[in-house]
């Protein structure tokens, strides 16, 4: 079992976690694996407490060398948009609408929560990107919105769609106020940057982002600052992240540094050795721009986001969550409108996404044990080993 290094002296053990799959989607027997976004292992300047050690000064004749915010900022400002044709041909087309679908079921739910004591719902978008959670906050009839991210260009882009769909809309539609905020959440505090300073929120979503947050502490407790100190009490602070157990156990459980599949790879520098802070690794998924991640230990997030008096209330791996919503008629409905399986058996003159034949032998067997109506929803095998990678957290400020 892997160990996680604790201020260079003491231990803590990352415990492993049962694998558990639908009889629809694959079984992942094997150590193999945003939405969206992903480094190295722990780098040689850092100390025994996975903290990155910094120089002082630097010689005039040496450029300085990009920070890691930087970094990301650069990866993400450099995405292009793709048109839908584009996505649906995408090998990992299932996989994001998948992970779409799991964030419209965990927004939806949470701004039913907070419906039920009020009615002006004020969300803060930490890590917006492009604004691919806007049509959610519409359908969530929010009253306002604040989206940031560190990338300048993704933050424009996000703007421009508000503006878009504000102007689709009919002339008498209720639509939430916005503002867009170009911010590094992991080392400004967003409140000197809000039109109103004293504003409180009733939920900040932080979709696939929190990640890259734990390169220091610093940097993780200025993001958790800035997610939960201005949420009103039993507001609530959601998101996905990667999941550090799967992680570390299909790391330790691959022959290299690296685990994965014709899809997605991670790789860390070495095994044995995980800093609670610092500790990045590489993640390639097809189709997205590699950007470094760092290890989130949840124990250690659910510790330090006591400080901002928030009590963790939710916390689900993909699967947990899949299996539990979609027994929800109008969930299981959402799965079809939003693509979020891939029909099996597909249709004449179709293709599945994968041509490989044991990419489908869960649905192969599930077929043949006629538990279910043809065609059924599926994912690949390879599409589930990564999305079966994060997990869903919830916090509630006290």
């Amino acid at each position: 079992m892997a160990e996680v290094e604790e201020s260079g002296k003491r231990k803590r053990k990352l415990a492993e976690e049962p694998d558990s799959i639908s009889i629809k989607c694959p079984r992942r027997d094997s150590p193999v694996e945003n939405d969206d976004k992903t480094e190295n292992k722990c780098d040689e300047g850092q100390t025994g407490d996975g903290n990155t050690l910094h120089h002082e000064t630097e010689s005039e004749e040496v450029p300085k060398k990009k920070t890691h915010s930087e970094d990301v900022a650069a990866h993400y400002n450099k995405l292009e948009e793709v048109g839908l044709e584009q996505r649906s041909t995408s090998r990992i087309f299932y996989l994001r609408n998948f992970n779409n679908w799991i964030k419209s079921v965990l927004i939806g739910e949470f701004l039913d929560k907070v419906r039920q004591r009020k009615q002006n719902i004020t969300v803060l978008d930490l890590g917006c990107g492009k604004g691919g959670d806007l049509l959610k906050w519409r359908k969530g009839r929010i009253s306002k919105l604040v989206c940031t991210d560190i990338a300048g260009v993704s933050v424009q882009q996000c703007e421009q769609r508000y503006q878009d769909m504000k102007n689709r809309g009919r002339q008498n539609d209720r639509f939430f106020s916005a503002e867009f905020i170009t911010a590094d959440s992991t080392k400004e505090l967003l409140s000197k940057k809000y039109r109103d300073s004293n504003m409180y929120f009733d939920i900040c979503s932080c979709q696939f982002v929190y990640h890259y947050s734990f390169e220091t502490y610093e940097q993780a407790d200025m993001m958790l600052k800035n997610a939960c100190e201005q949420l009103s009490p039993g507001g609530y602070f959601i998101g996905t992240t990667p999941d550090s157990y799967q992680l570390v156990k299909r790391l330790e459980s691959s022959e290299t540094n690296s685990f994965g599949n014709e899809i997605y790879n991670v790789k860390f520098q070495k095994k044995g050795e995980y800093p609670l802070f610092g500790c990045k690794y590489d993640f390639h998924l097809e189709g997205v721009v590699d950007v470094p991640e760092f290890l989130v230990y949840f124990p250690l997030l659910e510790d330090m986001a006591k400080k901002y008096k928030m009590k963790l209330v939710y916390k689900k791996t993909f699967w947990e969550f899949y299996e539990e919503k979609a027994k929800n008629m109008e969930h299981k409905m959402l799965l079809q409108q939003m693509k979020a399986l891939e029909k099996y058996p597909a249709d004449e003159g179709s293709r599945l996404v994968s041509q490989i034949k044991e990419d489908y032998e869960h649905a192969e067997m599930f077929k043949k044990d006629g538990k279910g109506k043809l065609p059924f929803g599926t994912m690949s095998k390879p599409e589930w080993e990564a999305t079966s990678l994060y997990l869903i957290f919830a916090f509630e400020k006290l």
